[in-house]
């Protein structure tokens, strides 16, 4: 079943259904990024996903394993976007990264949700094209 919840939660992160998102998380949801910040609570979290989807339109994440502890679930795979959509000659604005996530389930909702990858790469693609 919690397998199923992680998949239900990616598949409508993969299709940018932040309705979708936001009612697979849990009141008090709690997401935390690979620099540590952290975004408490649905209303907030959905709007990080609206505002994270206008600069990666294209944003996908593509899930290869999922481990299932007694407390948590692990997902493994790669994190795909490219920012405002914008692709030239070499593809420079394009990540494709390797990542994981931590997913801490209650009543069937996503209550944390942590992502562990370099985000050197999202970082610089954002700071070249800083005038968008």
């Amino acid at each position: 079943m919690e397998r199923n919840l992680v998949i239900e939660f990616v598949n409508f992160i993969n299709q940018h259904d932040t309705e979708g998102i936001s009612k697979l998380m849990s009141e008090e949801h709690v997401f935390t990024d690979s620099q540590g910040n952290i975004i408490q609570g649905r209303e907030n979290m959905k709007k990080a996903w609206e505002l994270y989807f206008e600069w990666f339109p294209d944003y996908t994440i593509e899930i290869t394993d999922v481990i299932q502890g007694e407390t948590c679930v692990a997902a493994f795979g790669f994190a795909n976007g490219t920012f405002h959509n914008l692709h030239n000659e070499k593809n420079l604005n394009h990540f494709h990264l390797p990542s994981s996530w931590k997913i801490v389930l209650e009543n069937d909702l996503v209550k944390k949700w942590q992502v562990f990858s370099d985000t050197k790469i999202p970082f610089e693609i954002m700071e070249r094209n800083k005038t968008l």
